[in-house]
């Protein structure tokens, strides 16, 4: 998986975010406590899972760096539906895979539709229906 590395000062909410490098995430809340006496500035985030909706805080010293995930947005037609699986085909590369449908697009997929899509870690989520 290809990622950038950011300084934790430099976040904000709705940043995406990596945690314990392979969950992906988004930033729900970040709060950053003053320096101590002997110690260094820290981060409080709180991140909510993309893929699985689970919620992770921890906390990090402010002068560390975190990974930033690199997710590809692309294009894909329909081709078949069988159950709660959709089959795809990228419109650049032509490659054909298979991914779950979300609840809230059952209704709009029909074969021939264009959709876009996610690339997550290897994972392909449809994001939406054009």
């Amino acid at each position: 998986m290809e990622y950038k590395l950011v300084g934790i000062n430099e976040l904000r909410k709705g940043d995406t975010i990596l945690v314990d490098d392979q969950f992906i995430c988004k930033i729900a809340d970040i709060a950053l406590s003053a320096p101590g006496k002997h110690g260094h500035a820290k981060a409080r985030i709180e991140a909510i899972g993309l893929l699985d909706s689970k919620k992770r805080v921890f906390v990090m010293s402010a002068e560390d760096r975190a990974k930033i995930p690199i997710i590809e947005k692309r294009t894909a037609q329909v081709i078949s539906i069988g159950g709660d699986k959709v089959q795809l085909m990228d419109m650049e590369s032509y490659e054909v895979f298979e991914t779950d449908i979300p609840e809230e697009l059952k209704a709009k997929l029909v074969e021939g539709v264009q959709v876009t899509y996610s690339d997550m870690m290897g994972q392909k989520v449809i994001k939406s229906v054009k």
